[in-house]
């Protein structure tokens, strides 16, 4: 005779186990979300070519980007640079100074100083200001903020590929994407030489 109490309890406690690893992955990815809200630290840059010859070597291009409203990310973020070009949301925690809407950066550089998760452009951190207080949030030089990563958007550009003056025949290729709209990271490139169609390298 067959014991179902015990069968039905063998599936059960199967069924709640693969429940639980289901939720620690959905626990996981969540605290994981670079598209969830943070709570963090801000500094700003004087100069805004500081983040202009930054780790992204998008160049005096990086100026023209966003109207200047740029940011050094720590290496989280940056994520080898697969991070460059991101676009975050960035909003003050000091009503009394800041604005409810805040700023939109966009990464162009590698912020090493772990106090921070961002150092912004000038621009971008007066920008987090209620009106005529651009100078009195300069003032406080680091300010309490939440961000949250944000679609980018380029009216009028399409994706584009800058082949870099550092290329060399015939085997070394560097290149820079440039205007990736959306939320999401380019990781990884395969090319070829044209008429190669079966010769792919990433």
């Amino acid at each position: 005779m067959l014991d179902f109490s015990s069968s039905f309890c063998d599936i059960l406690k199967d069924r709640m186990a693969v429940f639980l690893c289901f939720l620690f992955l959905i626990i996981s990815s969540a605290t994981g979300c670079d598209r969830c809200v943070h709570q963090s630290k801000v500094a700003y840059f004087s100069k805004a070519s500081a983040l202009s010859t930054g780790a992204c070597a998008y160049g005096s291009m990086a100026i023209g980007f966003n109207s200047g409203h740029l940011a050094a990310a720590v290496s989280s973020l940056y994520k080898d640079g697969a991070g460059c070009g991101a676009c975050f949301q960035i909003r003050c925690k000091n009503t009394t100074l800041c604005s409810s809407r805040g700023t939109r950066v966009i990464v162009t550089d590698l912020n090493s100083n772990n106090q921070t998760d961002f150092v912004l452009s000038s621009r971008a951190f007066m920008a987090m200001a209620n009106k005529g207080m651009g100078q009195d949030v300069l003032k406080h030089g680091i300010l309490d903020v939440e961000y949250k990563r944000v679609p980018c958007e380029y009216k009028n550009q399409n994706l584009a590929v800058r082949v870099e003056e550092s290329s060399k025949k015939p085997n070394y290729l560097a290149i820079k994407l440039l205007y990736q709209g959306g939320q999401t990271e380019v990781v990884a490139m395969d090319v070829a030489k044209v008429g190669a169609l079966t010769y792919w390298m990433e």
